[in-house]
């Protein structure tokens, strides 16, 4: 059975050529062979060479630490809430532009590389137009949820169409940290507060949202996977269900528990915890290639003790039903 790296980065440049093009903020700048993203007007950037653009090694770089039959699944990473920042119309139409690049890579390596939907929130009947197409038309796999929409957080009520419209079609909501909400907060140190921990506050405080405010409880199909091991959620379980004061029929921890995670940490104890806590069941192999080597990342798994069953899991048998990969 093959193997999925469901936390895996590619850019098609076609995305960052149109963003070049762009006077206004977001916007980037060629350096190099790469790219500067610039967001939150201009006040922060995010260095971009060219390994983002490399598809073709992507792929290599991943077979060689799991063997010819891996797959990855593509998603738009700390990028995700930029869209975010553009006018509602120009955001559909890079989103609807980004979405077919993702959609001809995925047919051109079919069976190896699935991809993931952009999907700008700002205004609903188009959030829901664009998702249609991206998930009925081209086939992506999974919708990238970001943690802010237009001024609002992520758990307004104006956005309970599209939770509901995601659940029905059955692709998972995939959260992955940003630095929109805690990146000027935590520039000190150049970025090392930011990414050491700014980006876990990004991911756990969204999908918190999601269970604080009943979408999770509404909409028990809905699935959600959470980067980096479940960020903070599931050390401090016990402390969200002491000081939550919704009105849930259930802890929140029950709710955390139907949501999936993957093994995007560069330590041991962190895989264990999470297959303690989530179970073997909703745990993913991720690598997030190419921040992180994929050699380094099997070898977390390694360290992490698994059982064969367990390790077959993770690597093979459970992202094939949470991404509908047949």
């Amino acid at each position: 059975m093959r193997t999925v790296d469901t936390h895996f980065h590619w850019f098609p440049r076609s995305h960052f050529e149109a963003m070049a093009a762009r006077a206004e903020y977001p916007r980037t700048e060629r350096a190099g062979d790469g790219y500067r993203y610039y967001y939150n007007e201009g006040r922060g950037f995010l260095p971009l060479p060219a390994v983002w653009f490399d598809l073709d090694a992507g792929l290599a770089a991943a077979e060689a630490a799991t063997g010819p039959e891996t797959a990855v699944v593509c998603t738009t990473g700390v990028l995700s809430g930029l869209l975010d920042q553009l006018p509602a119309g120009d955001a559909v139409d890079i989103a609807a532009a980004y979405n077919e690049e993702i959609a001809k890579a995925q047919r051109t390596h079919r069976d190896r590389f699935f991809g993931t939907a952009a999907i700008p929130l700002q205004d609903g009947a188009q959030a829901l137009a664009v998702l249609e197409h991206a998930i009925g038309e081209l086939d992506l796999r999974a919708v990238n949820l970001p943690p802010v929409s237009a001024g609002d957080a992520i758990d307004a009520a104006r956005l309970d169409p599209f939770y509901t419209r995601v659940a029905e079609l059955g692709v998972p909501l995939i959260v992955h940290p940003t630095d929109l909400v805690f990146g000027e907060a935590l520039s000190d140190y150049g970025d090392a507060l930011q990414r050491t921990i700014g980006r876990l506050f990004d991911s756990s405080v969204t999908v918190l949202r999601l269970i604080f405010a009943g979408i999770l409880e509404r909409h028990p199909g809905l699935k959600v996977v959470q980067t980096h091991g479940g960020g903070f959620l599931p050390y401090q379980a016990g402390r969200i269900d002491k000081n939550a004061r919704q009105p849930l029929p259930l802890p929140p921890s029950e709710y955390l528990k139907r949501t999936f995670v993957d093994t995007v940490t560069p330590q041991a104890l962190t895989v264990r915890t999470a297959m303690e806590f989530y179970g073997a069941g909703q745990v993913l192999y991720g690598t997030d290639y190419p921040c992180w080597s994929p050699r380094a990342a099997t070898g977390i798994l390694g360290e992490a003790r698994l059982s064969d069953a367990e390790r077959d899991r993770v690597l093979s048998r459970n992202a094939p039903g949470v991404f509908d990969l047949s």
